[in-house]
């Protein structure tokens, strides 16, 4: 008598559900990709290592964004506060404290972590509008600090960094440093899946599903507040770390309310409640500036330009793009990025018989 196969997606257990990568196709695919990154130094020209090694400590400084906003329900207008302070913090470590750099940058995360608790810590009170004021106020006084605190920061003539190194190497080029930066977004991507499968990772996604619930659990909303501010400033402060010693030059005026903005338009647009998606968004973010900006060149002084007699409007399409955008995810895509890719996936998965 012939067996009959079930056909669908069957997963039994807890485990099998959150198996980061379900399938053997997932799984190959994971390490092929790896394997053609690694290979990007040979082949790309700096222009792309570039915009690559951006994406990748923007991404990771969103993931902790995303974890916070998309996967604890909390607000926060001051991620790119924290995120200058981990670019300040580890030029400091190595320049006053003589840290290996490579030491200096996940300890720049630490003491930042630490800000973030101190600056969380209404979060145990406090909830949507009062929050965000609450977490702008940590904007504004970390920025006055920036440029205040000369021992720490250079004061608003900045300050100089130094190149990571490992072992007397220095990664001091974009082909180098890529690798650097790649480790750092593998480790922290990869930390970051893992922390949504334990019990703390379940117990913030149950705060912002429903806290009354949470509560009624046993799950202390007070603690997991706060502890999701940590762990997104920590994120951040890594993020900043990676920025600063790949500038090699960390300016106060750089981390203001635009910035902070911006990362939440990363996380709205990769998509609220996903892992990959910080990392789409972003890439969106990083490479929708440079389209426009190609596009913008393109036209300046064409016939479209003497047609609508647009002038010098055009260099202004650069700044006006990422609001645009942002404004177009909320309408057409709130679920971002992440949610049409996983339609994508499953429309192939089910072709031809996906209606």
């Amino acid at each position: 008598m012939a067996t009959m196969t079930p056909a669908g997606d069957y997963r039994s257990t807890y485990r099998e559900d959150m198996t980061i990568f379900p399938t053997r196709g997932s799984r190959i695919a994971l390490w092929v990709g790896l394997a053609l990154l690694c290979l990007a130094p040979l082949v790309l020209d700096r222009y792309l290592l570039h915009l690559l090694i951006n994406i990748g400590f923007l991404g990771i400084a969103a993931l902790g964004l995303n974890i916070l906003v998309g996967f604890t329900g909390q607000i926060s207008i001051g991620h790119a506060a924290f995120f200058g302070f981990g670019a300040f913090a580890s030029a400091w470590a190595h320049e006053a404290l003589h840290i290996p750099v490579a030491l200096a940058i996940p300890l720049a995360g630490l003491a930042t972590a630490l800000i973030g608790l101190v600056f969380g810590a209404p979060a145990a009170r406090l909830k949507g509008l009062y929050l965000a004021i609450a977490t702008l106020a940590a904007q504004f006084i970390l920025e006055d600090f920036f440029a205040r605190a000369r021992w720490f920061t250079g004061g608003v003539a900045g300050r100089v960094t130094e190149p990571f190194s490992l072992f007397g190497f220095a990664f001091d080029t974009d082909e180098t440093y890529f690798y650097v930066v790649l480790a750092f977004v593998v480790v922290m991507f990869a930390g970051a899946a893992n922390l949504m499968r334990t019990r703390d990772g379940r117990a913030l996604v149950a705060v912002r599903d429903h806290y009354l619930s949470a509560e009624m659990m046993g799950i202390n909303l007070a603690y997991y507040r706060t502890l999701s501010f940590g762990i997104a400033s920590f994120y951040a402060g890594i993020g900043g770390a990676l920025y600063a010693h790949y500038l090699l030059f960390v300016s106060v005026e750089a981390f203001n309310i635009l910035f902070s903005i911006q990362f939440l338009g990363m996380v709205i647009i990769g998509g609220l409640g996903t892992i990959k998606g910080s990392l789409m968004g972003a890439a969106f973010m990083v490479l929708l500036p440079e389209v426009v900006q190609s596009l913008a060149d393109m036209l300046a002084g064409g016939a479209v330009d003497r047609a609508l007699k647009l002038g010098a409007s055009i260099s202004y399409l650069r700044e006006m793009a990422i609001g645009a955008a942002i404004i177009l995810f909320l309408i057409f895509e709130p679920d971002g990025l992440a949610h049409r890719w996983q339609q994508i996936k499953a429309y192939w998965k089910l072709y031809p018989y996906s209606h």
